[in-house]
């Protein structure tokens, strides 16, 4: 199947690890020309280097911290400025602490709306406008199974992605005139860096192993397994395409049957 994205410019935040970079490395074998943000660190050149080295693709990596709005704005003006264009715009970022009610702090609950938040609707806003004019364009934000079913300790992620959902269902229904589409990915217990992570914090504090937490979460699935990063960069290159363009202020999740609900 022929996606229609060779050409294409594809701007994927937070992309120098975990899902971020499994979503670029496959818009890169679709022939995207892509942009690519993370920290300022040795991760965001390395997946530079791999991703072209692994697809051929055109790639630049900028560095941007997209809980600065400053950055996360610069991020796309950069890529456009370098490009000429954009097509396809994947926000993406690191979810928040995993953290009780009464241990967060405002000024943490002011970090989650940045971070995950405020930096999709800045990014967002860059690129609504020349998308417009082109009157084709695809916005894709990288949510949480959260946003369909709370995960226990994770309150402060679980609020503020259901901002993001109210965000995307609205924009799409302004958007759609212009053919363009605004939808939300949301990825259950997918085996990344993050995930591991959380499950050691979820053994510490309940004296148990990584391991038998990440056991756990595999009898909860139906599928019996985590999921992979790359079967959930499949999803968000097909939303991102030519053949998903009638599909609009969805929330999909990916989750081998892990959500219950309809």
């Amino acid at each position: 199947m022929d996606l229609g994205l060779k050409g294409k410019v594809a701007l994927v935040a937070g992309a120098s690890q975990g899902l971020g970079k499994a979503v670029a490395t496959e818009m890169g074998r679709e022939g995207a020309r892509l942009a690519i943000c993370a920290l300022d660190d040795p991760e965001l050149p390395k997946a530079v280097e791999e991703i072209k080295k692994t697809t051929g693709c055109e790639i630049i990596g900028i560095p941007a911290d997209v809980s600065n709005p400053e950055e996360a704005r610069n991020f796309v003006r950069k890529a456009i400025d370098y490009y000429g264009t954009v097509d396809i715009l994947v926000n993406n970022a690191g979810g928040p602490p995993s953290k009780n009610f009464l241990e967060i702090e405002d000024e943490l609950w002011l970090f989650g709306f940045r971070l995950n938040l405020l930096s999709a609707i800045v990014m967002t806003r860059e690129v609504v406008p020349i998308m417009k004019e082109k009157r084709w364009g695809r916005i894709i934000n990288m949510t949480s199974v959260s946003v369909k079913q709370p995960i226990e300790g994770l309150i402060l992620s679980n609020t503020i992605r259901m901002g993001v959902v109210g965000f995307a269902k609205t924009l799409s229904n302004e958007l759609a005139p212009y053919n363009i589409t605004v939808n939300n990915v949301c990825p259950g217990y997918t085996l990344t860096d993050r995930v591991r992570k959380l499950a050691e914090v979820t053994a510490e504090k309940e004296g148990t192993t990584p391991q038998e937490i990440i056991k756990r979460w595999e009898s909860q699935i139906p599928m019996g397994r985590l999921g992979t990063p790359e079967e959930f960069a499949a999803l968000v290159t097909f939303l991102a395409s030519e053949r998903a363009g009638y599909i609009t202020g969805a929330s999909i999740q990916i989750d081998g049957g892990w959500y219950r609900g309809y």
